[in-house]
C-alpha cells in the first residue's frame, strides 16, 4: 500500500486494485504514489497499547512509545515520547550513557550469551552490561 498512502484526486480513496479479483488490473492506480520511505524500528522498543506510527518514522534503539501515542516524526535512542501527536518526553539517559548502551548492543550477542545474562539485561546497571559483554567491557 505504498506507505499507506491512497489517492486523493478522485471520487474514492478506496484501494480496489489491492482487493484483487478483476480489480487488480487497475493496480497501476495505486503505484508512484508519494512515499515516506521505510518506517524502521530500533532494538529494544516498547510500544504502549493502541500506540500509532505513521509511515517514514525511524524511532531508536531502547525507545518508549507511550499508550495511545502517534508518532509523526523520528524517536531518539532511548528516548520517551508520549501524545499526539506524540513529543519527546525526555531521554532515558544522558548521551554518554546512551552512546556506551549502543556500544555495547546487547541485542547482537549470541542467544545462550543473552540467556546467561538476562538478570543483568534487564536490572543490571550499564557497567554491570559492559562487563558481560561477550567480548568483554569495552572503554
Amino acid at each position: 500500500m505504498n506507505g499507506a498512502n491512497h489517492r486523493m484526486d478522485g471520487p474514492s480513496t478506496f484501494p480496489f486494485p489491492s482487493m484483487g479479483g478483476s480489480w487488480a488490473e487497475h493496480f497501476d492506480l495505486l503505484t508512484g504514489l508519494p512515499n515516506r520511505g521505510d518506517t524502521v524500528v530500533g532494538n529494544d522498543v516498547w510500544f504502549g497499547y493502541g500506540a500509532t506510527i505513521l509511515p517514514g518514522v525511524r524511532i531508536g534503539h531502547g525507545a518508549i512509545i507511550g499508550a495511545g501515542s502517534v508518532v509523526t516524526r523520528d524517536v531518539p535512542d532511548y528516548g520517551i515520547v508520549g501524545g499526539n501527536p506524540a513529543r519527546l518526553i525526555r531521554t532515558r539517559y544522558n548521551d554518554r550513557d546512551i552512546a556506551r548502551l549502543l556500544a555495547v548492543a546487547w541485542w547482537d550477542w549470541p542467544a545462550e550469551h543473552i540467556t546467561e545474562h538476562v538478570r543483568t539485561i534487564m536490572s543490571g546497571s550499564i557497567a554491570d552490561l559492559e562487563a558481560a559483554a561477550p567480548d568483554g567491557p569495552r572503554t
